[in-house]
């Protein structure tokens, strides 16, 4: 509670600070261009003094203006001696008029700037100690949890079994763990994706909009250990967008499913690629987990096709399927909306039980033998609708190796030609007859190609 206030107090401040300095800076604007002159006032009254003259009662008559006369001829003598001399003197200096103004306005751009640069520090190093407390406290209170089920938690590559490493700092905002040592799966990657905190830009758009941490759990498992079948259950907003961007679900289960039916709530959708998939997953234990943290399960995805997103090419097919893993991954929201404690951690920890207990749950759930025979056929009939869409690219693919080595040859007999003297020598008269078999045997090579490729369209057909 502390934490959240300080936070409070702090985010009020700067914004306190940067209102203060625009408003100050306006104001200083409006001022100066109602008089833009204002700085050379002081140096108009050293140099516009009228001259004060004595008055008649002062007895002085005519004889003043002579004895003015007299005083400005001896001046500018003194004045012409004195610059004479200093034309001897290379070293004399000439007293300047000093400026003596203390406006501080003058500099608002300057303090706007170091008033940004110092906020943007003291947010950086308050935000990467903020998710810095926070990815120890998760790992604090999974640790035993984790450690009774894998023989190595926080494997970077390097340790020792059962030394851990503990979280791997990927940036300023996301932590990794690696686990495995596990029976049905061949190993888990546990992501914490926090909030962007020392990223000003980043804090005030949560400020606008809030935003949650997230934990993305994916576990690679055994091929032998799982059967064939994809499934996805996640709340309205990224059902759509997975169906979108992922692979597998927008291959093998493009249509989404309200989740009522099986005794969810309405914002979840269901996309399965078989029906009794998604009933042999959604049992008693996993529906009830559901139900108690609606708000932080971001989507379960079981999938025996995973690849991925999509691939993102520059206008080109793929040329060969993806490669797929038997996969589990989970995306689960950290309570709060963005105003995560270190304490409410251990609030989530039923989740990653809930993860470990469908891991189990893969290898006792099987499908039956029409299901089997439907996911088989979905399969080749996703294999079949891939070669067709890339039997063009592979067409030319082939005809640009068969040129390629059509080349290397030429060049070769080329070669021999010359080493033997074919070309200036004895044997010239034989050339004609070495590139006309040449010419026959590429012709034949050609023809019998063309008769497989016709016998390959019937068959198809």
């Amino acid at each position: 509670m502390r934490t959240v206030m300080a936070d409070a107090r702090l985010k009020t401040l700067l914004v306190l600070l940067v209102l203060s300095l625009y408003v100050r800076a306006s104001k200083y604007q409006a001022e100066t261009e109602d008089n833009d002159f204002a700085d050379f006032e002081e140096f108009d009254d050293d140099f516009e003094r009228p001259y004060q003259g004595a008055s008649p009662a002062d007895g002085g008559g005519a004889a003043e203006p002579e004895r003015a006369a007299d005083a400005g001829r001896a001046a500018a003598a003194d004045d012409r001696a004195q610059q004479h001399d200093g034309d001897d003197d290379d070293d004399a200096l000439v007293e300047v008029p000093v400026h003596r103004s203390t406006n501080w306005d003058k500099f608002y751009v300057e303090m706007l700037m170091i008033a940004g640069i110092v906020v943007y520090f003291i947010n950086f190093v308050s935000g990467k100690t903020r998710n810095q407390k926070l990815a120890n406290a998760w790992l604090s209170a999974h640790k035993n949890l984790l450690e009774s089920n894998f023989s190595m938690v926080g494997d970077d590559g390097k340790a020792e079994p059962g030394s851990g490493a503990g979280l791997l700092k990927e940036s300023e905002n996301m932590y990794t763990l690696w686990c495995s040592g596990r029976v049905c799966c061949e190993g888990m990657l546990v992501q914490l994706k926090f909030l962007k905190r020392q990223d000003l830009v980043s804090v005030i758009s949560t400020m606008m909009k809030a935003a949650s941490d997230q934990v993305e759990i994916r576990v690679t498992m055994n091929a032998e250990e799982m059967d064939t079948f994809v499934f996805c259950l996640a709340n309205k907003k990224s059902a759509a967008r997975l169906a979108k961007e992922m692979t597998d679900i927008s291959t093998y289960c493009p249509e989404r499913k309200s989740a009522e039916r099986f005794g969810l709530p309405a914002h979840f959708s269901v996309l399965s690629e078989i029906h009794e998939a998604a009933a042999a997953v959604l049992d008693a234990r996993v529906v009830a987990v559901v139900n108690k943290y609606p708000e932080l399960v971001e989507y379960i995805h079981v999938s025996d096709q995973y690849s991925g997103p999509k691939q993102q090419l520059d206008d080109q097919a793929p040329v060969e399927l993806p490669k797929v893993k038997p996969t589990l991954a989970f995306c689960f929201n950290l309570p709060g909306r963005g105003r995560l404690q270190p304490a409410d951690v251990e609030t989530v920890r039923p989740l990653m039980q809930l993860v470990l207990y469908m891991v189990d749950r893969m290898k006792r759930c099987k499908l039956g033998r029409e299901g089997r025979l439907k996911a088989e056929k979905n399969r080749l009939r996703v294999q079949e609708i891939f070669l067709k869409q890339t039997h063009q690219s592979r067409a030319e693919k082939a005809q640009a190796k068969r040129e390629e080595k059509r080349r290397l040859e030429k060049e070769r007999i080329l070669e021999v030609r010359d080493r033997d003297g074919w070309r200036w020598g004895a044997n010239r008269e034989e050339d004609p007859e070495k590139q006309r078999r040449l010419e026959e045997k590429n012709e034949k090579r050609e023809a019998k190609r063309r008769a497989q490729m016709r016998q390959m369209k019937v068959k198809a057909l």
